[in-house]
């Protein structure tokens, strides 16, 4: 049984629950309701249903609440695929089905563009769906033992808590190991070190699972035997992480060398390590780069430039269309095994350069280049420095990958007004299903 939490924050909560009609969702997926002219963000509710809310939180500005009951469901409304969807964070949109879900982000990518970019596509791509349970190969589960329980909690955190949520399976995560989490557990608890173990990474290629047990304190002989059981049994590849990434060291199998993931349409094979960074959802990745090759419309006298580049996910498929693509990547190590994904891939009309995409560049050797197209793929602050010199560098076209409508629209709107860009299309793609991340393309022409 999971506490209940009410947060206070210096305000008095009602004590009674309240009968409300809700509004509109937000963009993190919670119901949206005034009562007494104060807006009320409720989790579990979706637009126009009737609801019995209990207040968790308030503020000066707002307060918040979750459902308790639904009297009138709306017809949008489905059963979670996860039976910890109401108490676990990792999700907010389970409850609501996920054509609506896309669709609803797809709307959320315009208004932005609207109102924070104050420009409008000409066209909207159709939403890229994908799988919406077991899709994410990457995750990091946070590790708690509770004494007074005696358990360890293994997951993610509660929905507005700092406090891990007692679950027992995750149904976006891919199976071997979203169904793995009371084993886990388990695993965690008989070791001597159970208190020493804040979180695991995971990372799932086409063939291999692998958990990064970072610790604390150095494990006893005892527990990495019992970890090496374990992942003989589970058939998994563990390793352990004393300190920061470069720490990280294998423990079972001893020779394993790396992870790799293959463009089947491309015929490109990629080599990486766990915390590398890579896309979670493999499914909705190929169709991304399908759908980018298609918008960037390549001919093979062009020269491409992909900022923002990490292994060269979108790099080489370019390449092999392009005449020549420049890469440019923050990470060195990023970019070291971009270029031994190349010559794996005996790619060679490529070069990259590490270089930090946020700070000047003037002088840059790259930048006194003439580019045809350029894609840019940046994080979810965006790439605002950059857009001063992609308007100098004036290329015909621009695919812009975004994790963050907001960011994309207000880069939109410096590209669309003040250098000269169209904004032919854009549109979402469902990297993430029953979150409230969402990921969207958009294509500019000069």
């Amino acid at each position: 049984m999971v506490q209940k939490r009410r947060r206070r924050r210096g305000k008095k909560l009602p004590d009674s629950p309240v009968e409300c009609v809700i509004e509109g969702l937000t963009t993190e997926g919670r119901g949206l309701v005034h009562i007494n002219d104060k807006a009320v963000f409720v989790d579990g509710a979706l637009t126009n249903e009737k609801v019995l809310i209990e207040y968790t939180a308030s503020t000066s500005k707002f307060d918040e609440a979750k459902v308790l009951e639904v009297i009138e469901a709306s017809a949008d409304r489905v059963k979670p695929p996860c039976r910890h969807a109401e108490i676990c964070g990792g999700c907010s949109l389970q409850h609501l089905n996920p054509q609506k879900q896309i669709e609803n982000k797809q709307t959320a990518l315009i208004e932005s563009l609207k109102y924070i970019g104050k420009v409008e596509a000409a066209a909207i791509l159709p939403a890229m769906t994908g799988p919406v349970t077991g899709y994410r190969y990457k995750a990091r589960l946070g590790v708690r033992y509770v004494a007074k329980k005696e358990k360890v909690l293994v997951g993610f955190r509660e929905k507005r808590s700092n406090f891990l949520a007692l679950i027992d399976q995750c149904e976006v995560l891919h199976v071997r190991v979203g169904h793995k989490l009371s084993a886990l557990s388990d695993l965690i608890f008989d070791l001597q070190a159970r208190d020493q173990i804040p979180q695991i990474e995971v990372a799932i290629d086409d063939s291999n699972v692998v958990l990064v047990f970072r610790h604390l304190e150095p494990l006893s002989e005892s527990d990495q035997i019992k970890l090496i059981s374990f992942a003989k049994a589970e058939n998994f590849v563990i390793m352990l992480q004393p300190g920061g990434p470069a720490t990280v060291t294998n423990l079972w199998p001893m020779d394993f060398d790396c992870l790799s993931y293959k463009l089947t349409d491309q015929n490109i094979e990629f080599k990486f390590e766990a915390n590398d960074f890579t896309q979670v959802n493999p499914a909705i990745n190929q169709k991304m780069i399908n759908r980018v090759l298609d918008l960037m419309d390549i001919s093979a006298d062009e020269k491409v430039l992909d900022l923002f580049c990490g292994l060269g996910n979108f790099t080489l498929p370019l390449a092999q269309k392009a005449h020549h693509v420049t890469g440019i990547e923050g990470n060195q190590e990023l970019v070291n095994k971009a270029e031994k994904n190349a010559l794996l891939n005996a790619i060679t009309n490529v070069d990259f350069f590490a270089v930090d995409l946020s700070a000047k560049l003037d002088g840059q050797r790259w930048l006194n280049q003439t580019y045809d197209k350029i894609l840019l793929d940046p994080p979810r602050s965006g790439a605002m420095e950059m857009i001063h010199y992609l308007g100098k560098l004036g290329a015909r076209r621009i695919v812009y990958v975004s994790c963050q409508p907001t960011t994309l629209a207000r880069d939109a709107g410096a590209l669309v007004n003040e250098y000269g860009y169209r904004l032919l299309s854009a549109g979402v793609m469902d990297m993430f299903p029953h979150t409230a991340h969402v990921e969207s393309i958009a294509v500019f022409e000069k």
